[in-house]
């Protein structure tokens, strides 16, 4: 059997923590900022993980 490839949309977009966690960036970030509060601007640039329902399907495109 061949080896399975990595989705490249997705290894551009997530990234392992050390315990196996998957990173992800927020949505909402990119334009008309103006209208957004500035602390939803702050807590939009953070890291957030992806959800344990997701999981399943991010692993399969990361090949996990």
């Amino acid at each position: 059997m061949p080896k399975m490839k990595t989705n490249s949309s997705a290894k551009k977009r997530f990234k392992l923590t050390g315990t196996g966690k998957v990173k992800r960036s927020k949505a909402f970030k990119r334009h008309i900022l103006t209208k957004k509060a500035t602390d939803r601007k702050k807590q939009l640039g953070r890291a957030g993980l992806v959800h344990t329902t997701d999981m399943d399907r991010v692993s399969a495109m990361l090949c996990i």
